[in-house]
């Protein structure tokens, strides 16, 4: 740059600092809502795609006639593989590399991702597309939630979680009546190409509503051999999860690979205590509620993936409804997980999450013992089945999304891209063991209805191990001090 360039120069960088800061106190002043909404929409396409495909697996099938099944295995497995082993190298890179720039990479990924698995034209070229739509989705989701805490003072954030938590827990539950629906009226690729629209909106408006969160011009290092230690651990004994029961793989590779999961997560655990700047800071685990957040989340999403699935193998084998049947019959259920999740996210931030995690997983429990002892092997779906949906709808509503909020409620902002990554990570390693568990319990021949109460006692052993381990939770705000005593301290 030329001397004569520099009054210039000094004049542009002045105009665009007070522009900067207009723009800072704008957002200050703005509704945070807006970010919120376009935060989720992005959240809702990854937890409906990641179950909607379940009741697409027979049109898969039936587009790919020479594959096999164990082949079209990994149409779901991929992607269960990566998003959970990305998840908490993503939340590092979100608060390494800017929430804003990383949600936007994440949803651009997971849209073209999602196109190309429209498009295949073969099994390989669906399982390469997932995977790619895995890690968009990996990326986007911890840098959601942390974009949303971002937005909403300390005091809003445990309705505003909760909230969040519901769009995605309704996603979640609502993806199978949706596919169904979607995949009978307009064949199965649209089950990706839905992801298209939605993902470009919430892509137009992040691109003006979202601010950096990286302001600095320092940036911290990424733990790059914490990550690829993570990865390996995590993608390992995920697999050897999801294909316990899969002929394609030998019990000595699966116990290889669980070996070789086991051994980087414990080389993870040591790297992490002796680096400066670790991926993740495991002195989170210190704090009581923390450890048991994550530890209970792990236990529901085993006992949320569990009841999920048998409920379709239930309607199928026993009821002989068919997909499209099934598909509308578990929508009550889902229904009901946003209004609750509301109510018990406004109360906990004056309660803290503690009583409706205890009583809701109590709850979820009495749930598992309803569908053990009522419904027997005649369709009575108004008298037998649907009070337990509105049992189970109620306790998810108030589990789900309050784990969510109780796992970053008291983290540093430096933290909230891992801290969230680390509890979603656990909650989808839960869905991968309760689908894995459910499939050795139910995946032969011909079911009866006696088949399926070994599903329910873990159900309600589950759910209770969860409220036990809720009670060690505390996120109750601080009390305020007197009003006499506020006045002395203002004075």
């Amino acid at each position: 740059m030329t001397i004569a360039n520099a009054p210039a120069a000094t004049a542009v960088a002045a105009t665009t600092a007070a522009a900067a800061a207009t723009a800072a106190a704008h957002q200050r002043h703005a509704s945070p809502w807006p970010v919120f909404w376009v935060a989720s929409m992005a959240t809702f396409l990854v937890s409906l795609d990641g179950t909607m495909l379940y009741s697409a697996f027979g049109a898969l099938r039936a587009g790919f006639p020479d594959a096999s099944a164990a082949d079209m295995s990994w149409v779901l497995n991929a992607y269960a593989v990566v998003y959970a082993a990305m998840l908490i190298p993503a939340g590092g890179l979100s608060d390494a590399h800017g929430r804003k720039r990383v949600f936007m990479l994440g949803v651009t990924l997971f849209i073209a991702a999602s196109a190309a698995c429209g498009l295949a034209g073969s099994v390989e070229w669906l399982i390469a597309a997932r995977a790619l739509q895995a890690v968009g989705a990996a990326l986007l989701t911890p840098a959601s939630l942390s974009i949303v805490l971002a937005a909403f003072p300390q005091n809003k954030r445990a309705v505003t979680v909760s909230l969040w938590g519901a769009v995605g827990g309704f996603a979640a539950a609502v993806g199978p009546s949706l596919g169904s629906f979607v995949i009978q009226n307009v064949g199965w690729p649209w089950a990706f190409f839905i992801n298209l629209p939605i993902g470009a909106l919430s892509l137009w408006c992040g691109a003006y509503l979202l601010t950096e969160s990286t302001r600095s011009a320092h940036r911290p290092k990424v733990d790059v051999v914490g990550m690829a230690l993570l990865i390996v651990a995590v993608g390992a004994l995920t697999l050897a999860i999801v294909e316990s029961e899969s002929p394609a793989w030998s019990r000595g590779q699966l116990m290889a690979a669980a070996a070789a999961g086991a051994i980087a997560l414990v080389a993870f655990v040591v790297w992490a205590h002796n680096v400066r700047a670790p991926l993740v800071d495991l002195s989170l685990f210190g704090n009581p509620t923390y450890s048991a957040v994550n530890a209970a989340t792990l236990t529901f999403g085993v006992a949320f993936a569990m009841m999920f699935f048998a409920f379709f193998f239930y309607m199928s084998n026993v009821w002989h409804y068919s997909q499209a049947q099934a598909g509308l019959a578990i929508a009550p259920g889902p229904l009901m997980v946003i209004p609750v999740a509301i109510v018990t996210g406004r109360l906990a931030g004056r309660y803290g999450h503690r009583p409706f995690l205890v009583g809701g997983a109590l709850l979820y429990a009495a749930t598992g013992l309803w569908f053990l002892l009522v419904p027997g092997a005649e369709p009575s779906y108004g008298a037998q089945w649907l009070p337990g949906l509105f049992l189970s709808g109620a306790s998810v509503g108030m589990v789900m999304p309050s784990l969510s909020g109780a796992a970053v409620s008291k983290l540093p902002a430096a933290h909230y891209a891992v801290g969230s990554a680390v509890n979603q990570a656990t909650r989808q390693i839960g869905s991968v063991i309760g689908v894995a568990i459910t499939v050795v319990l139910l995946g032969h021949g011909a079911l009866q209805r006696g088949d399926f109460d070994a599903v329910y006692k873990w159900h309600i052993g589950l759910a209770l191990l969860t409220a036990v381990l809720c009670v060690l939770v505390n996120t109750r705000p601080a009390a305020l001090p007197p009003v006499s005593t506020r006045a002395a301290r203002a004075s």
